[in-house]
């Protein structure tokens, strides 16, 4: 037998051991890759391996009709918030809220985030913040396990907790077990370390976590002084306008990049875009 054959002969062998012992190649988490390096592009492989699942939420429309006018409506959002965060380095976190819930903060977070993903020149987290009503796994389709809250009530590294979802390069950071005081979890150390840490791990990754509305609860208001800028989500004919100011004047930050309004009944944009959905600055509106 020649070199060679004993060394193929010596693969094999190896190869079904490691079988045999349950070793498993797409089990590996998610590796540090040194921006512009050229291993980025391994990085974009590692995420092709992930099945893309059946996404079949109709909210979610920019994976399942990307090419609608609606789907177009969350690329200009997303333009708009690549060249506002862009023009400064490192502004890569985002937080989306809104005033009192049912305004459609999560699913503009999807649909963002989705959008985002689905660019070969990033990388996106979506980070399950709401803690009181977790519904983006349900949205995805996906099973919910360990998360945000174990990471930082245990300790557990984020690592272990990301979902690779299979759309473009987007991972998600479940919300995880229950807790009783979600005030507790966001306003410790660990969870202001775990955000510094996530958003620092990737240079080209965007960051973007949904919170729970501002008025009825604090953890909104103590996410938005950790993250880079906030975008906020108003429902036309739903968010009353006197709680939406009361809700815009508590944010207590010079980071809010503008509204989203959600649900519009009429065209905004005054091109006929199903009337769904238009966006704004708020800074330009005054107050």
């Amino acid at each position: 037998m020649s070199r060679i054959e004993k060394a193929l002969e010596k693969a094999i062998q190896k190869r079904s051991q490691e079988t045999l012992d349950g070793f498993t190649p797409s089990a590996a988490p998610e590796a540090r890759v040194p921006a512009g390096s050229h291993k980025a592009h391994l990085d974009y492989a590692a995420f092709e391996q992930v099945p893309r699942p059946l996404v079949n939420n109709p909210c979610l429309i920019t994976a399942t009709q990307p090419s609608s006018p609606i789907s177009e409506q969350y690329r200009k959002l997303k333009s708009l918030l690549i060249k506002m965060t862009r023009s400064e380095k490192s502004r890569n976190s985002v937080l989306v809220t809104s005033t009192v819930g049912g305004e459609g903060k999560t699913v503009t977070a999807l649909n963002l985030a989705i959008t985002l993903a689905q660019e070969y020149d990033h990388t996106v987290l979506l980070v399950e913040a709401d803690l009181r009503r977790p519904t983006i796994m349900n949205y995805l389709g996906l099973q919910a396990g360990i998360g945000l809250a174990d990471c930082v009530l245990d300790g557990l590294d984020v690592g272990e907790a990301l979902v690779k979802t299979g759309i473009g390069k987007l991972s998600v950071l479940p919300a995880g077990r229950p807790v009783k005081d979600p005030v507790e979890v966001f306003s410790s150390v660990r969870m202001a370390k775990l955000l510094a840490e996530v958003k620092s791990r990737y240079s080209d990754r965007f960051v973007i976590i949904d919170s729970t509305p501002l008025l009825p609860f604090a953890e909104g208001h103590i996410l938005a002084g950790l993250v880079d800028s906030v975008i906020f989500v108003a429902r036309q004919d739903y968010t009353p306008f006197d709680k939406l100011k009361e809700a815009l004047a508590s944010l207590k930050t010079p980071n809010l990049l503008g509204v989203v309004c959600n649900d519009i009944d009429g065209g905004i944009t005054g091109t006929g875009y199903y009337g769904y959905y238009g966006y704004y600055k708020y800074a330009e509106k005054g107050s």
